[in-house]
């Protein structure tokens, strides 16, 4: 048997706390292969809001506690001295098999595939007694644990206004996600199949669970603003009344800058007309003229 990291032993090593913290324990059991566990109860905070009266642990937190468990596997080696934030540069071959609910116990698994060059490439995939859930493969990174340097520009053309095509309310009642996981604020723009969304970021938030005073956006969190985005943008369109929209997988998503409390998030996706029930979408993030993130996903609507 290898080594064993109880949530002591995990809280040590891991910066993230609740209800950010997706593993309750792990093992190594080889140089190379790790494995973890979430249990999961209708305690979850994230159970409320995804989804009212049908409750799934939402996807990117698969993708999060699959970060988690290679983190947990590769920071002695990519920061020995635990003073940088490891975090999730690229993701990609993403996809979301079948749902997580209250009661399951999730196994996570992690393959450690390279470390070389200050990067460390994962294999990772989530599973519960009724098979594979999700699998991806992460390429993690370092970085300083810097913070802002500036006062954003007050005010812009994204920020709300009279104008606003769709508030919080309308988005409310096109998506089912709500507090504490609804993570778009309101739709700015919306021009032939791109919209333009806006997310305000704040440190009251829950996700900037960190130890210590660092306070970074999760990069899993990234990929969900974005569906979210798209989707309202989808379940507008005349036709698609009273449907739901699924996240079926991400081709591949890449984080550039890290994302702070007080920044300003500009998503900008574009969804043409899907084909069928599938519809595949590309999209970054903007702080100010800045991409901090970029990503290609696909997604299904179906009905209610």
């Amino acid at each position: 048997m290898g080594k064993f990291f109880g949530l002591r032993e995990i809280r040590a090593i891991l910066p993230q706390r609740y209800p950010m913290l997706m593993l309750d324990r792990a093992e190594q059991i080889s140089d190379t292969q790790f494995v973890g566990l979430k249990n999961l109860s209708i305690n979850e905070n994230f159970f409320q809001g995804h989804f009212p009266g049908h409750a799934i642990m939402p996807g990117v937190l698969q993708l999060e506690a699959m970060k988690q468990l290679g983190e947990l596997a590769v920071r002695p080696q990519l920061d020995p001295a635990g003073e940088l934030d490891v975090y999730m540069r690229v993701v990609e071959k993403v996809k979301f098999r079948r749902p997580n609910n209250p009661g399951d116990r999730v196994k996570v698994e992690a393959e450690i595939l390279s470390v070389e060059n200050g990067e460390a490439v994962v294999k990772a995939q989530t599973s519960n007694n009724g098979g594979l859930t999700c699998e991806a493969k992460i390429t993690l990174a370092t970085r300083p644990k810097n913070g802002p340097a500036a006062m954003p520009e007050l005010h812009n053309e994204f920020d709300k206004c009279d104008a606003t095509p769709m508030d919080v309310e309308k988005i409310k009642s096109l998506i089912p996600h709500r507090y504490p996981f609804l993570f778009i604020d309101y739709i700015a723009r919306i021009e032939g199949d791109h919209v333009f969304a806006v997310k305000n970021l704040t440190g009251n938030e829950e996700i900037f669970s960190q130890a210590g005073d660092y306070a970074v956006m999760p990069e899993s969190l990234l990929c969900e603003i974005t569906a979210q985005s798209g989707c309202a943008l989808v379940l507008a369109r005349p036709g698609n009344e009273g449907k739901l929209g699924y996240f079926m997988s991400i081709d591949r998503a890449e984080i550039f800058e890290p994302v702070y409390p007080g920044d300003q998030l500009i998503v900008d996706i574009e969804l043409p007309p899907a084909k069928g029930r599938f519809g595949k979408g590309t999209g970054c993030i903007k702080v100010g003229d800045k991409v901090v993130f970029q990503i290609t996903l696909m997604f299904a609507i179906v009905d209610a």
